[in-house]
């Protein structure tokens, strides 16, 4: 098995895609399968083509000219022998992969995170190159469940296959000086109930959503925010709050464990990784059923509701005040076993080498 792998998402790129990227790529190699991964990267890097472990690295800077990197990834591709093509986000990986598969004459397998099919299909500057994509992909993959029937009403006849988002658990532990900085900043929220709300603070996430909820619930008193990441300027915080910085993955336990709960209130979604971390690490959930959050979280590890429903909101936002300390345990140890238990590299690892082992 040796794949080309296209994306506009890898290391040195930031954010989840892109640590998802890494981490499937990480787990198919170390399962025996040879990739070389095409980094279609907007940063100013040379050209570059690296040999390592498991496969190469190609770095292919699009510029002020994708047309040109694509064409000039060709002449490094041409002659090349792979059994499969993957396309993996972005606007520009969806437009090659077709292409690039055709030419190589290798079966094309499609990845859908989340916002490339939620918001890419309404997009009158994406929605054609990932409509041809996913016609002219062998396998389709989705993160959510729920994906895969709108993209089988989009594309008839298309194989969809669905492969949860995985977490790698290795280490993924509190340190003790975690701990005590998790104590401190409960300590500073003075007595009350601290829900953390990590990554794109964007009004198109929920967030505002969520704020209004909060605000019409009657316990706003009862809660802290702890906001991290960049909160987008016109989004007013009604609710006492702290606010920190974008933090890359391995500096978030201790924000995860300052929290009672963790807040995804997405109108639509893939499967984020805080979900999956903050969950490992014992945090229950207070989420909506976009994407796959409804694969994840139900009333067993945490407060769900419905998504862009602000009633339902705000009685999940009710449930979460009312619960006790002992109730938030138990929610909590339940979401640590449901991650470690069903959401795991080795599934994720497992369910991708399925799908290609079915392409003939």
């Amino acid at each position: 098995m040796r794949i080309l792998w296209i994306t506009e998402h890898y290391p040195p790129s930031r954010g989840g895609m892109a640590e998802s990227c890494y981490r499937i790529v990480r787990g198919l190699r170390g399962a025996g399968a040879e990739l070389d991964v095409a980094h279609l990267t907007r940063r100013e890097r040379p050209w570059r083509v690296e040999a390592g472990q498991g496969g190469r690295l190609l770095t292919a800077p699009l510029e002020d000219n994708p047309e040109h990197a694509l064409r000039r990834l060709w002449t490094v591709l041409a002659g090349e022998r792979y059994t499969h093509v993957v396309a993996f986000g972005g606007s520009y990986g969806m437009l090659a992969a077709p292409v690039l598969a055709a030419w190589l004459g290798a079966p094309l397998v499609t990845l859908l995170r989340g916002n490339d099919f939620d918001t890419g299909v309404f997009s009158l500057r994406r929605r054609t190159a990932l409509l041809d994509a996913l016609r002219a992909s062998d396998t389709v993959c989705v993160v959510a469940s729920g994906h895969a029937p709108l993209v089988s009403a989009l594309v008839p006849g298309a194989r969809v296959r669905w492969v949860a988002n995985g977490i790698d658990t290795s280490g993924w532990e509190l340190l003790p000086s975690e701990r005590e900085a998790a104590q401190a900043r409960r300590a500073a929220a003075g007595g009350r109930r601290m829900i953390g709300l990590v990554g794109q603070l964007k009004n198109k996430k929920g967030v505002g959503f969520l704020l209004d909820a909060l605000a019409a619930s009657g316990h706003a008193d009862a809660f802290h925010l702890l906001l991290v990441g960049e909160l987008e300027e016109r989004l007013a915080v009604p609710v006492e709050h702290t606010r920190l910085p974008f933090l890359d993955r391995y500096e978030l336990p201790a924000v995860y464990a300052s929290c009672d709960l963790v807040a995804l209130p997405s109108f639509y979604d893939g499967l984020p990784n805080v979900a999956l971390e903050a969950a490992a690490l014992g945090v229950p959930l207070l989420a909506s059923d976009a994407g796959g959050l409804a694969d994840l979280v139900d009333d067993r590890i945490g407060f769900r509701f419905r998504a862009g429903d602000p009633h339902d909101c705000r009685r999940a936002v009710d449930r979460a005040a009312r619960a006790t300390g002992e109730e938030l345990a138990k929610l909590g140890r339940a979401a640590g076993e449901r991650v470690r238990g069903d959401f795991t590299v080795a599934a994720e690892t497992e369910g991708y080498l399925r799908v290609f082992g079915e392409i003939e």
